[in-house]
């Protein structure tokens, strides 16, 4: 297994490097492959038994979406959904029973809802800037459900089938997933960050690799 997770972080680190220099046609062809080897080492750990399915699904759901934002003219739309759905399945994955809802977890909902009130209400103004309010309702949307997710992820540490290391793991995880969307959604449509395609990507496949790593230990 290590051997896969290995392929997974080589060939996620070549896409960095891919798109740091801009060459298009490599970052094409390792981004996808980052994923799918991802799924892979999820497969072959968990069988995708249990909640493994679940992310699972999450993976492919996110290949698709890295997809439709790499095609010739981007479907920002169909790739916002396909990553939408996968958010979607993590959350069912984390939340096989009643998710507990104890201090913790409404001082985390509390300090979440308002960074993703705070980050939508940038992002919608530059939406309008940019004279493309019609995304403005598909990105709160999405920025709801990547909350939840990430929500969904820290009320691990209150799930007594869960153990601090492995609640730890999925939600730094889950963190850095939210912290890529932030950076390309700020860098596209706010303001530039330098090197901020690089850093998006860094933080996006650290996010799926740290969490999908998280649930094959509890696993």
């Amino acid at each position: 297994m290590n051997i896969l997770l290995s392929f997974v972080i080589l060939a996620a680190i070549l896409d960095w490097y891919a798109v740091y220099k801009g060459w298009k046609k490599l970052e094409y062809f390792l981004k996808p492959l980052t994923m799918v080897f991802l799924f892979i080492f999820l497969l072959a750990s968990t069988g995708l038994q249990g909640i493994a399915l679940w992310f699972g699904i999450g993976i492919l759901l996110s290949l698709a979406g890295d997809v439709f934002l790499m095609l010739p003219k981007e479907q920002f739309i169909a790739g916002l959904v396909a990553f939408l759905l996968a958010h979607v399945a993590y959350i069912v994955g984390f939340n096989q029973t009643l998710p507990p809802f104890d201090a913790f977890g409404f001082v985390m909902a509390v300090a979440l809802g308002f960074i993703a009130a705070k980050l939508y209400k940038n992002i919608a103004a530059g939406l309008a800037e940019q004279g493309k309010e019609k995304l403005q309702k598909p990105v709160l949307a999405y920025t709801a459900v990547i909350t939840i997710m990430l929500l969904s992820a820290l009320l691990t540490f209150s799930r007594p089938d869960w153990d601090v290391r492995t609640a730890l793991t999925v939600s730094i995880g889950a963190a850095l997933f939210m912290l890529s969307d932030a950076i390309l959604a700020w860098n596209k449509f706010v303001a530039p960050i330098k090197n901020g395609r690089v850093i998006n990507m860094a933080a996006y496949h650290l996010g799926q690799i740290v969490l999908i790593y998280g649930v094959v230990m509890q696993l």
